[in-house]
C-alpha cells in the first residue's frame, strides 16, 4: 500500500485513494499508532464518486468515524490535486455533505457545511457553553485566558454531549482556541471544525468580524471567513512524507 503523511496546521493524517470501498477502522487503528506505525490523528481515504471529484472516508485514530474534519478536508484537497484526482478547485463528499476546497500551492482553502447551533447558555464548570455542530458536534467556551485547559473536565463534557470540546479567546484581533477531540482524546495541535465553531459562536455574539485570523494550539495562522451560512477556513498544508506499508 502506497501512502502519503499529511499535516494542517498541527493535525496529521495518513492519506491514500483506492477504488474498494470496505471498512477500514482496523487500519486506521494500526496506521495511526504513534509508537507502533506510522502515526497520526486520523486516516483518509479517498474513493471515486459519480457525481464529485470523489468521496472520503475518514476515520480517528481510534478507529471511529467521524463525518467531518476541518484540516483533515484541506490536506486531502490537497492530496487529490497533486496525484490528479480533482483539478485545483473541487467538490467532494464527506459523512457530513459536499465540501468545496481550492488549491493555491501550498494554501488550500475549502468551505465547511452550514454550522447549526443544537444549544446555547449550557453552564458547566463556572463556564458558559454553545453546543454548535459544524460538521461535527463542538462545546465552545469564551474566555479571557486559556493558558490553563482542565482535561479531565473536557473528558467529562466530551462524554456527556458526545462532543469535541473548545476553549477559545479573543486577543489583539484574533481568536486562540484549543480543542479536545474525540476520537484521539485528548488535546490535539489544531481542530478545523472547532476554530469554525469557535469563530462562529463570536461572530454570532457579535465579538468577531466575518473575517478573522484564528491561532490553534500549534501556533500556526488559519484564516477563516463568513459568507451567508458557509465558513471559509484557510490555511497552509505540507505533504511530510510518502511511503509504502504492508
Amino acid at each position: 500500500m502506497y501512502i502519503s503523511k499529511y499535516s494542517a496546521s498541527g493535525n496529521d493524517f495518513v492519506i491514500f485513494h483506492t477504488f474498494v470501498k470496505k471498512d477500514r477502522s482496523d487500519l486506521a487503528k494500526k496506521l495511526c499508532n504513534r509508537f507502533e506505525s506510522i502515526g497520526a490523528d486520523g486516516l483518509i481515504v479517498l474513493l471515486p464518486h459519480s457525481e464529485y471529484d470523489f468521496e472520503w472516508q475518514f476515520y480517528n485514530a481510534d478507529g471511529s468515524v467521524a463525518m467531518m474534519c476541518g484540516n483533515g478536508s484541506r490536506a486531502a484537497a490537497h492530496y487529490a490535486f497533486e496525484n490528479g484526482i480533482s483539478s485545483s478547485s473541487m467538490k467532494f463528499l464527506t459523512g457530513a455533505g459536499v465540501i468545496g476546497a481550492v488549491v493555491e500551492e501550498n494554501m488550500v482553502q475549502s468551505d465547511l457545511t452550514p454550522p447549526i447551533i443544537h444549544e446555547k447558555d449550557i453552564d458547566a464548570f463556572s463556564k458558559n457553553w454553545w453546543l454548535i455542530d459544524t460538521g461535527v458536534p463542538h462545546l465552545v467556551t469564551i474566555l479571557d485566558d486559556i493558558s490553563e485547559f482542565d482535561l479531565s473536565q473536557a473528558r467529562e463534557l466530551r462524554d456527556k454531549y458526545n462532543a469535541n470540546v473548545n476553549i477559545a479567546m479573543i486577543e489583539d484581533g484574533k481568536i486562540y482556541v484549543r480543542t479536545y477531540e474525540r476520537g484521539v482524546e485528548d488535546e490535539t495541535q489544531a481542530c478545523g471544525t472547532g476554530m469554525a465553531a469557535a469563530f462562529y459562536r463570536a461572530v454570532e455574539e457579535n465579538l468577531s468580524p466575518n473575517s478573522i485570523e484564528v491561532i490553534p494550539t500549534s501556533g500556526e495562522t488559519l484564516y477563516l471567513g463568513m459568507s451567508m451560512q458557509t465558513i471559509t477556513f484557510k490555511g497552509s498544508v505540507r505533504k511530510t512524507f510518502e511511503t509504502t506499508v504492508n
